[in-house]
């Protein structure tokens, strides 16, 4: 294999190891936002998961970013939780017609 060849196979893993941590720290966020509103509403882990249908050990996994969350688990714990869920898809590049 060519040094140019192996370089390109690091480069590529390199961005996939990078993308895992943007998510790690994504589904933390989104963790600790559930947690804190969870907390202000004076719900516990339980609590919480019997509402939206859920367990909570996937309450505490979802609160500590273990995990990355079903989009119809985050629309039962929103809904729960008083929330609204804002999803959405936003360019990162202009595009032809940006």
């Amino acid at each position: 294999m060519t040094r140019i060849r192996r370089l390109t196979r690091l480069d590529r893993l390199h961005d996939r190891v990078a993308a895992l941590d943007d998510d790690a720290a994504y589904y933390a966020a989104l963790g600790a936002a559930v947690a804190e509103r969870r907390v202000a509403l004076a719900l516990s882990q339980k609590e919480l998961a019997g509402l939206c249908a859920t367990s909570q050990p996937a309450i505490a996994r979802l609160e500590a970013g273990a995990q990355a969350p079903r989009v119809d688990t985050l629309r039962r714990i929103a809904h729960a939780l008083d929330c609204e869920l804002e999803l959405g898809l936003r360019p990162r590049t202009k595009g032809a017609n940006g």
